[in-house]
């Protein structure tokens, strides 16, 4: 019942498939192929869950759909007793990086997100997120996407995608450009590649957050480097397992890593395609590493420290912390 943040979630990769199948289904769009026999997503590989996490968003084909699917991953998380979360948005998805489609999306995102916390639930905050298997061109115009729309709900930008194509720095422009909007940055890296991408994107993107980046334990430097420079980490540890990082919590590095004084954080990355909620990952790192409500409170704290929100807001989930402390 500890209450929980969330720094790392996609809002498509958070969508429930019964949400997706029933949507398909309306929409006489046949995706039955990405399903395994009893309804969760199916892949077998880094590579299948980026295909399959692409066929479930081609259903989602409006404003109105993205409204939906923000109640639904909200009420999910609320489940896990989250009260507050930031999502990664995608405009490549929402209205093909066309900015006036863009603010259509949005703010049917931004509509659902306010009547949820108006009842009590979750607060959130959106994250633009660049592809990074789609190209530094289309990343540019996610960046002018999330640089027109700055402001109080979205706070950040960032990249996801497929972290073996290209370089960090061949998106240099679209953090400059996130940047001088006033958006906090971060971006994947150190999941699919080692400690050296790390290190590229802290000095060509300039970001405070790392996503992942669980594989800075690989360079004990870096891990100083982490821990000293104050850089916060979006770990995942549910995701990390279910891709083949590693095989089970007990060879994780999170706790290594918050060991040697690396700000660390949990969250969930795309829950239902990894049978994983935010309940579950706190669990497990009880389970594995002994942690109690201390440590647990303790990373509430650390994650509201490097959430892309204003004080104001800060303010009140706090006092929402210290109401359970």
């Amino acid at each position: 019942m500890i209450p929980k943040l969330e720094l790392h979630l996609h809002l498509e990769g958070a969508a429930p498939p019964g949400f997706i199948r029933d949507l398909a289904a309306r929409r006489h769009i046949d995706i039955s192929g990405i399903f395994d026999e009893v309804g969760g997503y199916k892949f077998s590989d880094f590579k299948g869950f980026l295909a399959v996490y692409e066929a479930a968003t081609s259903v989602l084909q409006s404003p109105e759909d993205y409204g939906r699917l923000t109640r639904a991953v909200l009420e999910e998380a609320a489940a896990s007793d989250v009260i507050y979360a930031e999502t990664f948005l995608s405009p490549d998805f929402c209205g093909g990086s066309d900015l006036s489609a863009w603010r259509d999306y949005l703010a049917a995102i931004e509509d659902a997100a306010a009547e949820v916390a108006a009842q009590g639930g979750p607060e959130l905050r959106g994250i633009v997120t660049c592809v990074r298997h789609f190209g530094p061109e289309r990343a540019k115009r996610a960046a002018l996407c999330a640089a027109e729309t700055a402001g109080r709900f979205v706070t950040g930008f960032g990249m996801g995608g497929d972290e073996t194509v290209g370089a960090q720095k061949d998106y240099a422009w679209s953090f400059d450009c996130a940047r001088e909007a006033g958006l906090g940055l971060t971006t994947h890296a150190g999941e699919w590649r080692g400690p050296q991408e790390i290190r590229d994107a802290l000095k060509d993107l300039r970001v405070s957050r790392i996503g992942h980046g669980v594989r800075a334990i690989e360079d004990l430097a870096l891990v100083d480097e982490l821990a000293e420079r104050g850089i916060t980490l979006e770990v995942c540890p549910g995701s990390n397992i279910a891709l083949g990082l590693y095989p089970d919590l007990r060879h994780h590095p999170i706790s290594e890593l918050d060991r040697r004084g690396v700000k660390v954080t949990v969250s969930t990355d795309d829950p239902p395609f990894f049978h994983t909620t935010l309940r579950r990952e706190y669990d497990g790192l009880h389970a594995a590493f002994d942690w109690d409500e201390g440590q647990f409170m303790r990373l509430g704290h650390t994650a509201l420290d490097a959430a892309f929100c204003d004080t104001d807001t800060k303010a009140r989930i706090l006092k929402k912390l210290e109401i359970r402390a």
